[in-house]
């Protein structure tokens, strides 16, 4: 910035930044390292300005070599960046600031929620007040391992290593490795070796000692990185922390996510597959990038503990019931073909089958979308809860084996009932089972709820009547007379409570002898 004194005439060229690139931009002095040290050991972040008086001459130099470099068509940022540089030399130093770097409100019982809930390796960013630059890394892994935190920031070792401590990411009892500044493979190869003989310790490690680690031994310090229960990565740029997401992808094989409140974590919250961006006092890039946006870091334990699970588990109710619904209706034409002689018949035509995929069954079935099992309030108290979404047992290849043979016996059932309860006429053959596979998909939906909500309450008894409607409008498909009658009532009825009934009482024993997790909570 460039300030004009209105007496003298003056023109000053003042510039801010980190000790680190200040000290090689101001002229020499022999106590900026020292008292950036002291304030950076009481938690303080640290801030150097310096000045640098200009000349007319010298002014208008630079605006002409500034604006030429502007107007480049190749090159622009090199250009503009080479104009800057040059006069960021042997600048004035004035003073050096140091502002408290406090943690936001409940950073330390968010992050003991995280511990309890099994979460790892899992991306956040920028949790204190004051910055953008802090960043962490983790990511999910099996549960019986202790999880690990990675926290990249920009700012100076002292600093980064007092925020961990006092945020709790390195409890009391850990002990803390610093990996010394290296710059050679040798360097690197025999700081690696010292490491490897710590045991439980958390470790902290410059960007520069970094980069070189990452070039020469990859995977041997990610290896080393991931089996410790903390990392902290000080003086680390944008690119870097974006860079250590990527590894970790690759390396784990993990799904990540980044949380950052700041425009110097953008670029990790869009190399995550998840990005949470926070919108407070550091601006919104973060949180206009990022897929979801949180007014403060607290605020993540409820959006992963709550309404993460349950995402999770509607999600994977909703794509079971769409596999059950589409394998019920082909298990029936299957034996219906088998019974006819493997004909080309189709069992249900023209608007049956466009209303069943619509209208008859789609409010019910996507209203589990809706469905909880536990509250808010108990998700948070027990964060174990969340240990079971990384089992797989709400979406695995059992549950799928499980849905597969539940839509097979109920087609079944309902084909062969309605075979053998028929009378002479093929059309109350389509009567009877399509009327059981619509009350048979309704109660499905009813058993799988487990939090009744009264849009799902309005899709069961909207389907419900709107079938009960075309049963007396489509003519063309039901026989008006038939019906009407108890014949056609108690057939429907015996045949929903064949293909239902076992399904209730399993659900039911299931719950008394093996209830679920959730259900001795709630």
């Amino acid at each position: 910035m460039c300030l004009q004194e209105d007496q003298s005439g003056d023109i000053i060229f003042y510039l801010k930044g980190a000790d680190v690139v200040m000290s090689g931009i101001v002229q020499y002095n022999d106590w900026l390292e020292e008292e950036c040290g002291n304030m950076a050991r009481e938690g303080l972040r640290t801030l150097v300005v310096a000045k640098k008086s200009l000349t007319e001459e010298q002014y208008l130099e630079f605006e002409t070599r500034y604006n030429a470099a502007r107007m480049s068509v190749s090159d622009r940022v090199a250009q503009v960046a080479a104009v800057v540089e040059s006069l960021e030399r042997e600048m004035e130093l004035l003073c050096v600031t140091g502002v408290e770097d406090r943690l936001q409100d409940r950073v330390r019982p968010t992050l003991e929620l995280l511990r309890n809930a099994g979460i790892k390796n899992h991306a956040y960013a920028a949790w204190t007040t004051g910055s953008s630059e802090d960043s962490e890394l983790l990511n999910e892994e099996d549960v019986e391992k202790p999880i690990e935190i990675w926290m990249l920031t920009g700012d100076k070792l002292e600093t980064a290593t007092c925020i961990a401590k006092s945020s709790r990411l390195v409890s009391r009892t850990q002990g803390l490795h610093v990996f010394k500044a290296v710059v050679t493979r040798t360097d690197a190869h025999l700081e690696l070796n010292t490491f490897r003989k710590k045991q439980d310790c958390a470790l902290v490690i410059s960007g520069d000692s970094l980069e070189v680690c990452l070039q020469y031994y990859q995977h041997e310090f990610l290896e080393l990185a991931c089996g410790c229960p903390a990392v902290v990565c000080c003086r680390c740029s944008p690119t870097q922390k974006a860079e250590v997401v990527r590894l970790i992808q690759r390396h784990t094989g993990k799904r990540t996510a980044a949380v950052g409140d700041g425009g110097n974590d953008v670029s990790m919250i869009q190399a995550a597959d998840a990005g949470i961006g926070i919108a407070g006092r550091e601006g919104h890039q973060a949180s206009l990038a990022a897929d979801f946006s949180i007014p403060q870091f607290s605020h993540l334990a409820r959006l992963l503990l709550v309404h993460g699970r349950r995402s999770y588990k509607r999600s994977a109710s909703l794509s079971q019931f769409v596999i059950h619904r589409g394998l019920i209706i082909t298990t029936m034409q299957a034996v219906f073909s088998s019974v006819f002689y493997f004909s080309s018949v189709a069992l249900y035509q023209g608007f049956l089958m466009v209303g069943y995929a619509t209208v008859y069954t789609m409010f019910p079935v996507f209203s589990l979308v809706l469905d909880k099992d536990v509250s808010g309030k108990i998700a948070l108290t027990y964060p174990e809860l969340y240990k079971e979404l990384s089992k797989g047992r709400s979406l695995s290849f059992k549950t799928f084996l499980m849905w597969v043979l539940i839509s097979i016996y109920q087609g079944g059932v309902i084909m062969y009932g309605a075979l053998v309860l028929f009378e002479d006429e093929f059309i109350h053959i389509v009567a009877i089972s399509f009327t059981s596979l619509i009350l048979t998909e309704l109660i499905m939906v009813a058993l799988t709820v487990r939090t009744w909500h009264i849009i799902m309450v309005m899709a069961e008894l909207f389907s419900l009547a709107l079938y009960i409607l075309s049963l007396v409008v489509l003519k063309d498909y039901f026989d008006a007379e038939f019906i009407q009658t108890t014949d056609f009532l108690w057939k429907v009825l015996i045949i929903t409570l064949v293909s239902c009934l076992p399904l209730y009482i399993l659900k039911f024993l299931r719950k008394k002898f093996s209830p679920p997790s959730y259900s001795k909570l709630s």
